[in-house]
């Protein structure tokens, strides 16, 4: 049976080139046949996901040999983080590695919101129909984008946004106020109520936990302006979908663009309420996946898993999470290998002027 079993897509050149060196199961259906999942990675000793597989108690009872889970993302709503700890089973995000994606997506959908329906006119325009005036739409440059969460894709997106001339207001209150990042990318640090009363684009950039589940909920949405957007490439679930398509079809708010939903993949069902609500964008939990960002996701993931595979045992640790950050990754000490904890080399993103890394257990 596989040492190292890989449950959700990746790069397929990088699972090519540690199955050269390891015994691999990489299977990107696995995530949907529970039975066979339990089954493979009863007897491995390494595990990598992505957002879609759950890390539950029962899983880990029948993993004896587990050290390590590669999470090819940073999302850990779906792992049991107390039942890996218990276990001494090292969790490790591949932190940074997508954060340029994010946030090249988040400015994409703002230029698109802003300037109406003007990117949706394909068929009005071949149809003979020529709309100019009524997709007349807004400029970025000059407006107040609010970033709920303040860690590495919020700053990624930071100067991407002022490089086009916006303000930027930042909401974390897992960032202290004389964290250099503010002063460095120029981001006024206020409460949520302000940010979300003052700011012409909001965007999420928090986990899922029980302090942020339904954080944008319907008292949230009142307070932002009626010509305000909301982007969320966080996760489905810090925003009540129900009060936000009320806020859109009554005007309340100007438009939104989910990448996230509550209930993933969405099945027909349940994304039929979404139908015929005016100004929203739906994608598929892709903002972070591109060619580039899958490798680099896939690279962390798998050169730390590899190295857990056939290092020391990882026994008990305090700490479950390790993140790696993306950037010449290497293990650490054989010390610290052998409690379970890797020394990550942070990802700094190639930004002017550049921004020190975000290490906050929280906010991301």
């Amino acid at each position: 049976m596989a040492e190292i079993v890989i449950t959700e897509f990746i790069d397929d050149d990088i699972a090519r080139e540690l199955a050269e060196a390891h015994d691999v199961l990489y299977d990107p259906d696995l995530v949907d046949r529970r039975d066979d999942l339990i089954a493979a990675a009863s007897v491995c000793s390494a595990l990598i996901v992505r957002n879609r597989t759950r890390i539950d108690a029962a899983l880990l009872d029948r993993c004896a040999n587990l050290r390590v889970i590669g999470r090819v993302g940073v999302g850990l709503e779906r792992i049991d983080l107390e039942a890996c700890a218990a276990r001494g089973v090292v969790v490790c995000p591949a932190k940074g590695a997508n954060a340029i994606t994010v946030a090249e997506y988040v400015i994409a959908g703002l230029l698109i919101l802003f300037r109406g329906g003007a990117f949706h006119a394909t068929v009005q325009v071949t149809g003979g129909a020529w709309p100019r005036t009524q997709l007349i739409g807004r400029e970025l440059c000059g407006r107040r984008l609010g970033l709920v969460g303040f860690g590495d894709i919020a700053r990624a997106v930071a100067p991407r946004a002022a490089a086009l001339g916006m303000r930027v207001a930042g909401c974390d209150p897992y960032v202290d106020e004389d964290d250099p990042a503010w002063r460095t990318l120029a981001a006024a640090r206020v409460d949520l109520d302000a940010l979300l009363e003052e700011s012409d684009a909001v965007s999420l950039h928090v986990p899922l936990t029980g302090e942020t589940r339904r954080l944008i909920d319907a008292a949230a949405l009142a307070k932002m302006k009626a010509d305000a957007v909301l982007v969320n490439t966080a996760r489905g679930g810090v925003v009540d979908e129900a009060a936000l398509i009320d806020a859109l079809k009554a005007g309340r708010i100007a438009g939104a663009m989910l990448d996230v939903f509550e209930e993933e993949p969405l099945t027909a069902e349940a994304g039929a309420r979404f139908e015929n609500v005016p100004n929203l964008i739906l994608t598929p939990h892709i903002a972070g996946v591109t060619r580039e960002s899958n490798r680099r996701l896939s690279m962390v993931t798998v050169t730390f898993c590899g190295s857990c595979a056939v290092g020391a045992e990882a026994g008990p640790t305090r700490r479950a999470i390790a993140p790696v950050h993306w950037r010449q990754w290497r293990p650490g000490p054989e010390s610290n290998r052998r409690s379970g904890i890797c020394s990550p080399v942070h990802y700094h993103f190639a930004t002017r002027p550049e921004t020190p890394p975000h290490t906050s257990g929280y906010y991301h």
